[in-house]
């Protein structure tokens, strides 16, 4: 059994863009398994955007992130040592224990999974908690019709991928927003959106949308806020709906950030804008895994993960989420010595 776990922790509240000394590699002694516990490595770690919320020192729907403290998030592991009948060893299991190698756990706060053959970082995109939020807000928010055009932001993002083929099986026109022209090519040709813009080699949004929605935008799932947001509601169908997960746009802003300028089109369009967050609907998610992971499995639905490699690489990881350097799902792999 090793001797200390190494973890991640946040040394300093970012102001504006996160940078590396933000962020320092701690280790803490680890000891003795006693009855009942296993120990768990940590193979995969999620970096999200909605983590940049939680680095400032305000209140929030999950609070701030403590000072010199492991950063909490989603894990995907295996049980290496255990006391824990229910926690065999080599058992896969799902965690919250954050930026860290190792953790040793009563079995209170795992889940253990069966992989059933799909790669085990789909579980903390496709089939994790963006899988699930991409899911919940286009079904129960956005609530697409067949011939629909629905419009998605940030849409080769882990949540957006999912939202773009969920919303072309329900027989929608999609149009995608990303930021490279390589992902243009991976939401058209991958994921089956039926059109992409660049919003970086736009020089008027508003205009773009219109180009590529002729029809007007009947469902925009959100993921960026700012601009793109404000080209949506220029563009808004009657009776539009807009499910909000995120506004990463604005996440690295000092002082908070503008809104879009044409608010009013929420009024006279009579456009639903809902915000939500995905852990208030945690009854939901044995429907979404049974519609989704068949799927997933299949082939049905594409998966991607850009995959950092060294729990030292978290913070690295993290910052390019800002940047866009990201297809599918940002994970950071954590290599295990079994000797």
């Amino acid at each position: 059994m090793p001797t200390v776990s190494l973890y991640i922790a946040l040394v300093r509240r970012p102001h504006g863009v996160p940078t590396a000394d933000d962020f320092a590699l701690r280790e803490e002694a680890l000891a003795p398994l006693r009855p009942g516990e296993a120990l768990v490595q940590n193979l995969y770690i999620s970096v999200d955007p909605y983590m940049r919320g939680r680095m400032r020192d305000v209140p929030s729907h999950m609070g701030p992130f403590p000072l010199n403290e492991v950063i909490t998030g989603s894990t995907v592991g295996r049980v290496v040592e255990s006391n824990n009948d229910s926690l065999p060893i080599d058992a896969v299991v799902t965690s919250f224990s954050g930026w860290r190698d190792t953790f040793v756990t009563d079995g209170s706060d795992v889940d253990v999974i069966e992989s059933n053959g799909t790669p085990l970082p789909a579980h903390l995109g496709i089939l994790g908690m963006p899988g699930f939020t991409g899911w919940y807000g286009l079904h129960e928010i956005g609530a697409p019709q067949a011939g629909e055009t629905v419009l998605v932001s940030a849409a080769a993002g882990a949540v957006g991928s999912v939202v773009t083929q969920l919303a072309r099986r329900r027989g929608c026109r999609v149009v995608g927003v990303v930021g490279s022209d390589q992902k243009a090519r991976y939401i058209t040709d991958d994921l089956g959106a039926d059109a992409a813009l660049n919003y970086r080699s736009e020089p008027d949004m508003t205009a773009a949308v219109r180009r590529a929605c002729p029809d007007g935008v009947d469902v925009y799932f959100d993921n960026t806020g700012g601009v793109i947001l404000e080209a949506a509601l220029a563009n808004a169908n009657l009776a539009a709906r807009m499910p909000i997960c995120g506004m990463i746009s604005t996440y690295n802003a000092e002082g908070g950030a503008p809104g879009p300028a044409n608010l009013t089109q929420i009024i006279g369009s009579r456009v639903t804008v809902r915000g939500f967050l995905i852990r208030d609907h945690g009854d939901r998610r044995p429907e979404f895994l049974a519609e989704v992971a068949p799927l997933v499995r299949d082939g049905s639905l594409h998966r991607r993960e850009t995959i950092v490699e060294g729990l030292e690489q978290a913070p690295e990881a993290f910052m390019g989420l800002f940047t866009g350097q990201n297809i599918g799902k940002m994970v950071v792999s954590v290599p295990w010595d079994d000797a």
